[in-house]
């Protein structure tokens, strides 16, 4: 991923109206399997396991991470920017070809007993 183009990604997640809505509550950190719906993630460290199942490695703090879409996937080339909002929620961005998507609220996913 471009230094350049992850900055500008990552200036747009933080510019979101829901930035503007709360103060972020620094969870632990973003490492965890997320889920929105029927899709999930897994971050570990600088790994992804990414809602199409591919291993890939990304950029990682504790509260954000960022990766490009890899070639095999929808959307490729993408670049793809969270942000941890607290212990059970992140905030993700979609960005390709200059275009910023909406904000998606993707939640720790639930262990089945």
């Amino acid at each position: 991923m471009h230094i350049r183009s992850f900055k500008r990604a990552a200036a747009a997640l933080i510019n979101v109206p829901i930035a503007l809505a709360a103060t972020p509550s620094w969870a632990d950190v973003i490492d965890g399997q997320w889920c929105l719906a029927s899709s999930s993630f897994e971050i570990e460290g600088p790994n992804i396991r990414t809602p199409a199942g591919s291993q890939v490695r990304g950029n990682y703090t504790r509260h954000s991470f960022s990766y490009v879409v890899p070639q095999a996937e929808a959307g490729a080339g993408s670049e793809i920017a969270m942000l941890l909002r607290n212990e059970e929620t992140i905030e993700l961005v979609r960005k390709l070809a200059g275009d910023v998507s909406p904000p998606e609220i993707w939640k720790r996913c639930k262990p089945t007993s």
